[in-house]
């Protein structure tokens, strides 16, 4: 008898610890589908949520860009002497404790647009390519994360980016338009939004463009909203939080007024990771902050087939994850970092026909300056002067590395040297840069898209010879990375939807 009901006794136990697992792991996070069954909204029931939420987008970086700049770290600090080959160097981002997949198609293609993907990351929903915060019928408008956290929560607000600040994926966490090209009336919401703090590129269109109604200049409304609007580094090296809203915008301006790529900045020229660390100066309050910072120009390069540029960026990207890290140190239980793309741009991989199953990712390090850098400073002079195509080639030399077989390194650097082909392709996109001819058949916008044909071919080349390749200067269709370490970070690992970082984000911050 007494043996039966200590018997019974274990197995109510047993049941109970059981009973006691499901609920709390059932507590941890519920699923529910919506109406249309293809998108899932995570319930974080019993989470805190986080006080300070970074958001890091690196724009057109998929896997491809994030191995490819992580390969190339390990193929620089590889041992010449060595024919063992040591491995990659891991970002610090890709350290993080928690991975996953996001897919990324919107209601236009497979291959979406940085607009649409935004939104999706922004507000949960899906809408056509081109399209911000909007609705397909262009009728019906979405509140994003970062509105309803500074509505609900009171939440200081960040937006970061290194392109223009009233371009699409910035302009996703605060805009509604049915066009991303609306630049004007973006920038108008951008300045209606209250938010904190803004920094990096220049807005496009700030006064206006409609030539026969004049509109008033987009910096002096924003002045004239409370905002304090800085264009000198010195200015945005002495703002605190006491200065109030801010617009920053960068004192050195790259192509299309952004700021400059990665490996072109100056010495002592802001990163960044720069504005990124001045922002969470003046955002960190008591109460909590949202930044969304975008790596722009991973997606410029990666459109112009710009291998090293890209690297180069998403190197930058991962300095300015850190900053976020070192705060995170300081506040762990109450930070979260998420690092992802918002789809990829070019088709980039590692491994090309031409090397095989070889790599020479350390040939990118002659690379000295962005495919842009080198058509303001270089290509522009040689449309003016109609310079030699041999003073060309010394110029492809001191700033890709390209050599001639004549050369005298020839022999010390052979992964260099230009074949006959690569030559001959050379010249010929050398001859339609000088006489100003544009790509106008299939094969030519194959070779050159709309890029100017000399750079794009040498940056091509070294590409290629390096063990490196694009298929389009598009967007394509691949899943992107996303990376997760802090409070309620275990919500982003698996395979999903980019809608679902939204829902799990305003699950895990509890606004509606």
């Amino acid at each position: 008898m007494i043996n039966k009901t200590f018997k019974r006794a274990i197995a109510c136990i047993i049941a109970g610890i059981f009973l006691l697992t499901f609920m709390f792991t059932n507590d941890f996070t519920s699923v529910k589908s919506n109406a249309s069954g293809s998108q899932k909204e995570t319930q974080a029931v019993s989470l805190k949520a986080p006080k300070y939420v970074f958001m890091f987008i690196g724009d057109g970086m998929s896997f491809p860009q994030i191995q490819a700049a992580s390969d190339y770290l390990g193929a620089i600090s590889q041992d010449k002497s060595s024919k063992v080959l040591t491995g990659n160097k891991y970002l610090d981002f890709t350290k993080f404790p928690v991975a996953g997949s996001a897919v990324t198609y919107d209601s236009t293609s497979f291959c979406p647009d940085s607009a649409s993907t935004a939104t999706s990351l922004s507000t949960g929903h899906k809408t056509y390519s081109g399209t911000i915060n909007m609705d397909e019928t262009m009728t019906i408008s979405y509140e994003t994360i970062s509105e309803k956290l500074k509505k609900q929560l009171g939440y200081k607000i960040g937006i970061i980016s290194t392109v223009n600040l009233n371009h699409a994926t910035p302009a996703a966490y605060y805009a509604h338009q049915a066009s991303r090209n609306n630049y004007y009336a973006i920038g108008l919401e951008m300045i209606h939004s209250g938010f904190d703090y803004f920094a990096g590129g220049a807005l496009i269109n700030p006064d206006g463009d409609k030539k026969d109604t004049p509109q008033t200049n987009l910096y002096k409304l924003a002045k004239d909203s409370g905002y304090k609007v800085l264009t000198a580094q010195k200015d945005a090296e002495a703002l605190t939080a006491a200065d109030g809203k801010s617009i920053v915008i960068g004192e050195t301006l790259a192509d299309s007024n952004s700021l400059s790529y990665s490996n072109d900045t100056k010495t002592g020229e802001w990163a960044l990771k720069d504005y990124v660390k001045k922002g969470i100066d003046v955002l960190y309050n008591k109460k909590g902050f949202f930044m969304m910072v975008e790596g722009g120009k991973i997606d410029w390069a990666c459109h112009a087939n710009d291998a090293g540029s890209t690297i180069s960026d998403t190197l930058a990207l991962d300095d300015a994850v850190k900053e976020a890290i070192n705060f995170y140190k300081k506040y762990p239980s109450e930070t979260l970092i998420i690092v992802t793309g918002d789809h990829e741009t070019g088709g980039l991989t590692i491994g090309y026909a031409g090397t095989e199953y070889s790599t020479f990712l350390d040939n990118l390090s002659n690379q000295k300056l962005s495919y842009a850098k080198f058509d303001s400073a270089y290509v522009k002079k040689y449309k003016e002067n109609k310079t030699s195509f041999t003073d060309v080639l010394t110029d492809i030399k001191k700033n890709f590395g390209l050599i001639t077989d004549t050369d005298p390194s020839s022999a010390a650097y052979p992964n260099l040297v230009l074949t006959p082909y690569e030559y001959n392709k050379l010249k010929a996109a050398y001859d339609m840069t000088i006489t100003g001819k544009a790509a106008k058949s299939q094969e030519e916008y194959l070779l050159y898209g709309s890029y100017e044909p000399l750079t794009v071919t040498i940056t091509h080349i070294l590409n290629n010879k390096s063990g490196i390749a694009f298929t389009s200067y598009s967007h394509t269709g691949l899943p992107v990375g996303v990376f997760a370490q802090g409070q309620g970070a275990d919500l982003f690992g698996g395979y999903y939807d980019n809608t679902q970082i939204y829902f799990n984000l305003a699950s895990l911050l509890k606004v509606k």
